[in-house]
């Protein structure tokens, strides 16, 4: 029971980004932490969050799409894997399900009760009361804080001896395939992020990455630090080229730099 109300607590505050700003306190890398912390598994905590922030890796809000809710899926996720004593296969399994379905309720949320509550913003905006407007932002963000702190409390207290013995059951073969599917899932994850950023100007540096990566065999430290200082040096090439592009003579003229003086 403790148990449960903590993770409902860690759900609470890493969705609180709605009432409070972007913090990323969302993102299973931070909630696995916290998961293990309440579970007292930290170490397995944090292998099975940062395995799901892999598959989450490119599950951001664009526009009207919405992904599906990496705070549920990464704490119920990791917090099921851990109680059954299963692999981070199994936090994958049970996750990403879970991230999409927790993503109905949070749409039903979204589209019903934050335009009521956007009403009365712009309402109290007219007549200039600027706490009510503080108030209708608050109450609707950290409403659905609410709403998914209950979804975790309420499905932790209920699934965990369901879930395992649901694991249980799953053939050998089975389990075999969720762990070649656990080396995919981040692949595709990857791939995702990859769709949204990749472009003619930073392909290069992707693929150098990867070259280092599987010809000098640098580790991903390394090459993030190679990554880093490359991206220092491209940006003061470019501010002293353009700094540098014309030059203003003491007779206020402007001359090129590149014509012959």
């Amino acid at each position: 029971m403790l148990q449960a109300i903590l993770l409902g607590l860690v759900a609470f505050i890493a969705q609180s980004e709605y009432a409070l700003g972007t913090s990323l306190l969302s993102r299973p890398i931070v909630t696995g932490l916290f998961t293990g912390i309440v579970l007292g598994d930290i170490e397995t905590g944090i292998v099975m969050g940062a395995t799901l922030e892999l598959a989450f890796i490119g599950s951001f809000s664009v526009g009207a799409s919405i992904p599906p809710d990496v705070v549920t899926g990464g704490i119920l996720g990791t917090a099921f894997a851990i109680t059954a004593g299963a692999g981070t296969e199994t936090a994958l399994l049970l996750g990403l399900p879970i991230a999409t379905l927790t993503l109905i309720l949070k749409n039903v949320y979204l589209g019903l009760f934050i335009p009521i509550m956007n009403q009365k913003a712009d309402k109290y905006a007219e007549e200039g009361n600027y706490k009510g407007v503080e108030a209708a932002h608050l109450i609707s963000g950290f409403g659905l804080s609410l709403m998914l702190a209950l979804v975790v409390t309420i499905s932790f207290m209920v699934g965990s001896q369901t879930i395992g013995n649901l694991l249980a059951m799953i053939p050998d073969f089975v389990q075999n395939g969720l762990s070649v599917a656990t080396g995919l899932i981040p692949a595709l994850g990857f791939a995702m992020l990859a769709r949204l950023l990749l472009n003619k100007q930073v392909a290069p540096y992707f693929f150098l990455g990867f070259a280092l990566a599987a010809y000098l065999e640098i580790p991903v430290t390394g090459i993030a630090i190679f990554g880093a200082i490359t991206a220092v040096v491209v940006v003061n090439l470019r501010n002293f080229r353009s700094q540098g592009s014309t030059v203003q003579t003491n007779s206020g003229e402007v001359i090129d730099d590149d014509e012959d003086f």
